[in-house]
């Protein structure tokens, strides 16, 4: 790898600082080439789906999985966890689960030698670095609260008790896009609190055709460990340590501020279809984001592509649709399609003007 460094010596080659910087981010590319293979030991394609939630996992987010039932989703998230020497616990949503079905609960215990009796705290299945949390929107709000404080605190708290969760700690909750009635759907402020939302899809031909023909033979493989729980905590600090240009930061704000109607700048569209827009944390999410991708991409420096790569998974649950655009057949992933085209890298907003008066006069 030939990027250029953050700060190099005088002679221009290098700070020890930095090579080693740059060593990290080759094992940690070389790391990912070796999970993509132990993945598809497992796992027939949804390369895409891995990939984003790597990213998450290394930007320390959290993600929303949705897809249709027999995807895979359980089984790709608890492999991945496998990959990474990660702890996992799958969690069953459903109406009647309680908070404390989740975070643990306090019980009363006796001392044999003493007599005497107190409170102990046994924990919930929250207390795992990896949580699948699954069909989400069937619990109620309650509930699913419970949740959100650990994702956004990294404990829990019962009673005046005040728990730390493991590191790394990462939420996987999936959504059944059918069957809604019954259903809890999480508020917008509180899918904000996902990193991404990402959108397992049916795979292709000659992909189910492989998922049938592994399934139904009798052999079955695992995946084998490739990190271990400290070394992503080390990647996740050398993450944020990659540095992003202003332009690329600009981009990411002229992204997300675009989706916001009524906006000054904001493209026509936009206010037409759009109720309501992405607010800072998805820059955040597109920059820390854009960091990982890089990485994993075996580079030093955050690209435009990093940020765009990533602008649907980011902002697709954080931009709210009107009745004109369902009137429209338009969904969020359209209206962001749009956007990326409309808003181009390195394109002031005086450029973009004189392009939109020459679109509208041809």
């Amino acid at each position: 790898m030939n990027d250029s460094l953050e700060h190099p010596t005088n002679d221009g080659t290098p700070s020890s600082s930095d090579a080693a910087e740059l060593a990290a981010v080759e094992r940690l590319t070389n790391g990912y080439k070796r999970i993509r293979t132990e993945m598809g030991r497992v796992i027939v394609g949804q390369d895409e789906v891995l990939d984003q939630l790597l990213v998450a996992i290394l930007s320390n987010g959290h993600v929303i999985l949705e897809g249709v039932p027999g995807l895979a989703k359980t089984l790709m998230i608890s492999t991945v966890a496998q990959c990474l020497e990660l702890s996992f616990n799958r969690i069953q949503f459903t109406p009647d689960l309680m908070p404390s079905d989740i975070t643990g609960t306090e019980v009363i215990q006796e001392d044999k030698s003493t007599g005497q009796r107190a409170l102990k705290f046994i924990p919930g299945p929250i207390f795992a670095h990896v949580i699948l949390a699954d069909e989400i929107n069937r619990t109620p709000p309650k509930t699913q609260a419970a949740l959100l404080e650990a994702m956004q605190e990294r404990q829990v708290t019962v009673g005046n008790e005040r728990h730390v969760l493991s590191q790394p700690f990462f939420v996987l909750a999936t959504q059944n896009p059918i069957e809604q009635e019954g259903t809890y759907p999480l508020p917008e402020a509180q899918q904000d609190r996902f990193m991404f939302k990402v959108f397992v899809d049916y795979p292709s031909y000659d992909q189910e055709y492989e998922i049938a023909e592994r399934t139904t033979s009798g052999v079955s493989e695992s995946a084998g460990a490739v990190f271990k729980g400290e070394e992503i905590l080390e990647f996740q600090t050398l993450v944020r340590r990659i540095p992003a240009a202003p332009d690329v930061i600009r981009h990411a704000l002229d992204l997300v501020r675009a989706t916001r109607p009524r906006a000054e700048g904001t493209p026509e569209f936009v206010t037409k279809m759009l109720s309501w827009g992405a607010g800072p944390r998805a820059v955040q999410s597109l920059i820390i984001g854009g960091k990982a991708l890089a990485a994993l991409r075996g580079r030093c420096h955050v690209s435009m592509d990093d940020v765009r790569d990533l602008a649907r998974p980011v902002l697709r649950h954080r931009i709210v649709t009107n009745y004109s655009a369902e009137a429209e057949g338009f969904t969020t992933d359209k209206v962001i399609e749009q956007l990326l085209d409309v808003i181009r890298p390195n394109e002031t907003d005086v450029m973009r003007h004189e392009r939109f008066q020459k679109l509208l006069s041809a």
